[in-house]
């Protein structure tokens, strides 16, 4: 289940610099409907680095689409004033944890901004839910991860012959220096 909480006021001054990040996500993840995002400004809002390409899940994205569009038309008037952008907008701070939790859910990755104490940094998040396993689920399985990977895998039943797997991977953090 996404985070959906309202964003924390201990953003304080980095709340405008937050809102425009995440503003800039939710209008292009918009604009090229679910296509993947290749690069990003250089905000130094995050806290953690997220793994590039950020790539939509077409279902996340197709199950969310008119949630996403109201948030963006909830939102826009703050991009078009943002000396409105305060830490004491509690309406302000909940629409932007709840693009914050969306996006984090159509795109498998955590978003965490400087200042924010207690949450892991940003980067990849896998969360697999499976009624019952016949065969193969595999949470991430990859060459070179440069970064903090999070996986939670839930299964009610896996059957015999079934093979759940968190994490199969050659590096997850820095590959060891090339000789």
């Amino acid at each position: 289940m996404p985070d959906l909480s309202a964003l924390p006021a201990v953003l304080g001054a980095g709340l405008p610099a937050t809102s425009t990040f995440l503003y800039q996500r939710l209008e292009n993840l918009l604009d090229r409907r679910g296509q993947p995002e290749t690069a990003l400004p250089a905000s130094g809002v995050l806290h953690g680095e997220l793994s590039m390409p950020l790539t939509a899940d077409p279902e996340e994205f197709a199950a969310r689409l008119e949630n996403l569009e109201t948030l963006r038309d909830v939102l826009e008037g703050y991009r078009h004033a943002p000396e409105r952008i305060s830490v004491d907008d509690v309406r302000l701070l909940r629409m932007l944890g709840r693009v914050r939790g969306t996006l984090e859910e159509i795109y498998g990755q955590r978003l965490t901004f400087v200042g924010e104490e207690g949450r892991d940094p940003s980067g990849p998040s896998v969360r697999q839910k499976v009624g019952t396993l016949r065969g193969k689920a595999t949470a991430v399985d990859s060459d070179t991860v440069a970064g903090p990977v999070e996986t939670s895998q839930d299964a009610v039943t896996v059957e015999e012959g079934g093979e759940m797997t968190g994490i199969r991977a050659r590096y997850i953090g820095p590959p060891p220096a090339s000789r």
